[in-house]
């Protein structure tokens, strides 16, 4: 169940994987009044049918909102829609999620691969936390919560152990991903960055491992449900003060090493 007692939340690749199984888990807590906008590329599409059931089923909570992150002009357009949604209350929670995997090392990769997964995995995040940032910042001003929650206004980038310098060496021959890990790792720098540029409003930003899981990325060999990484995750989003801020945490709350 989710610990996040966040109003107003927008999710990124909301359509599948770990950001529609974060919709369903806001969706299982009602002890919390909240509008959630799940974002995708083609919410018309084959791949956002089970989203679209759920907002049919919710449509109080659920807004379906279409965001291209490799597209700069549908970032903008989402947050106008979202802005004039949003009214005054601005924006308390930004799950950047979408991401794309290419897979290959310095000899096989291809120029398209390194453009592709930079756009949609730095490039796009960027332009997310730009576009969203005055909504951010309504929230956090809004709010009375002391301090640094993502109850008040945060920013969760959805990163991965294969972004870490430190521990993504070891385990490059089982998972040759360069193209993946080299975004990854820029993404965990912009998360340090934003942090460092959000933090005189007080809107908490970090990045969060979900662990391996079994998604269309993670593969049918993943150890990890979906369910189980979200709960996680949740839990730790739930728990986030300004200690956290600027971090790299697991969805079990364990610290990761950039």
């Amino acid at each position: 169940m989710a610990a996040v007692k966040a109003c107003n939340i927008l999710i990124t690749g909301a359509n599948r994987g770990l950001g529609l199984e974060t919709v369903k888990q806001f969706l299982e807590d009602s002890s919390q009044k909240r509008h959630i906008f799940a974002t995708c590329r083609d919410p018309d599409g084959p791949k956002s049918e089970a989203l679209r059931e759920l907002a049919k089923k919710h449509p109080s909570v659920i807004t379906i909102i279409r965001l291209d992150a490799d597209d700069p002009s549908s970032v903008k357009e989402s947050a106008k829609k979202v802005g004039s949604l949003l009214g005054n209350n601005g924006l308390n929670l930004l799950v950047n999620n979408a991401a794309i995997m290419a897979n290959g090392t310095i000899q096989t990769s291809s120029v398209e691969d390194m453009k592709n997964t930079f756009n949609t995995n730095v490039i796009g995040p960027l332009l997310i936390i730009k576009e969203y940032l005055p909504y951010l910042q309504a929230a956090a001003k809004a709010s009375r919560i002391p301090g640094m929650s993502s109850n008040k206004a945060a920013v969760i980038n959805i990163s991965t152990l294969g972004g870490s310098m430190t521990r993504m060496p070891s385990m490059y021959t089982q998972f040759p991903v360069l193209p993946y890990c080299i975004s990854k790792a820029g993404f965990n720098m912009l998360t340090v960055l934003a942090a460092e540029e959000l933090k005189a409003d007080e809107i908490l930003c970090m990045a969060l491992h979900p662990g391996w899981v079994k998604t269309e990325l993670g593969g049918a060999k993943a150890p990890l449900e979906s369910k189980e990484s979200v709960e996680g995750m949740l839990r730790v989003i739930g728990s986030l003060t300004e200690k956290q801020h600027g971090g790299f945490l697991d969805y079990t709350g364990e610290t990761i090493p950039w």
